[in-house]
């Protein structure tokens, strides 16, 4: 079952295409990993998708309604989450109120706001820093709450920029295991990674952008050893490493 589709998206800033007819299909229940060199429209996608950036042309499909152009809040309504490069909580709020924020999308009172954030910090391993102010947490715990505060909007499709870039290795391993735990039939996943021991472990299809264009999509294996992904982006050195 199809969840999300994007067809020939068109993005333009000064004349400039950051997304060039761009096409995408999301299976229901997959982990699709995007990659490309920096610039070649991973995150502008996203912001198409979630509403922040209306495209010139072409459109957005989700559950299979056209919801190109919608605004960010309705976006977020309908079942799309995200996370951003560089986290940005509320720093004088404590992890559980910054989650309690995202939370507040669907829940009707404040009990079931902090109910349902309780839980969610739970699932990334975040429940003994609930009432710390995020001032004072490292930047994995950043990350994580990141994380969660795109899971308090109840997800059926979430969005992942770039959750791991600044980790530690071990940090890195763990937080592979943490989004594995949170993938079901009923949550589907598109990750942006430069780290390719992330993408190789976690995603099932792969697709390439190079200048806002896809040049490559299909099982991860068979992308990595493509020649054009090798020129545009992994390089020799990854071939004769691999």
């Amino acid at each position: 079952m199809i969840l999300l589709e994007s067809l020939n998206l068109v993005k333009s800033f000064g004349g400039v295409a950051a997304i060039d007819r761009l096409s995408l299909t999301v299976e229901k229940g997959m982990i699709l990993g995007i990659i490309g060199p920096n610039g070649s429209g991973k995150t502008t996608f996203f912001n198409l998708v979630t509403g922040i950036f209306t495209p010139d042309s072409g459109k957005v499909l989700f559950h299979g309604k056209d919801v190109t152009g919608f605004r960010p809040h309705r976006i977020a309504k309908l079942g799309i989450g995200r996370t951003f490069q560089v986290p940005a909580p509320f720093s004088k709020m404590t992890v559980l109120e910054n989650v309690m924020v995202s939370t507040f999308i669907h829940a009707r009172t404040m009990k079931m706001a902090k109910e349902q954030a309780k839980k969610i910090l739970g699932l990334v391993r975040l429940e003994e820093k609930a009432d710390q102010q995020v001032l004072n947490v490292t930047l994995e715990d950043r990350k994580r709450l990141e994380l969660a505060r795109a899971l308090g909007t109840q997800p059926s499709l979430l969005l992942l920029d770039e959750v791991m870039a600044g980790l530690t290795p071990a940090e890195v391993k763990a937080s592979i295991e943490l989004i594995r735990s949170l993938r079901t039939k009923d949550l589907t996943i598109i990750v942006v990674e430069h780290i390719m021991d992330v993408i190789l472990s976690l995603c099932d299809r792969l697709a390439v952008l190079d200048y806002g264009s896809k040049i490559a999509e299909d099982i991860p294996d068979r992308v990595v050893n493509n020649p054009e992904v090798i020129k545009a982006y992994l390089g020799e050195h990854y071939r004769a490493r691999n």
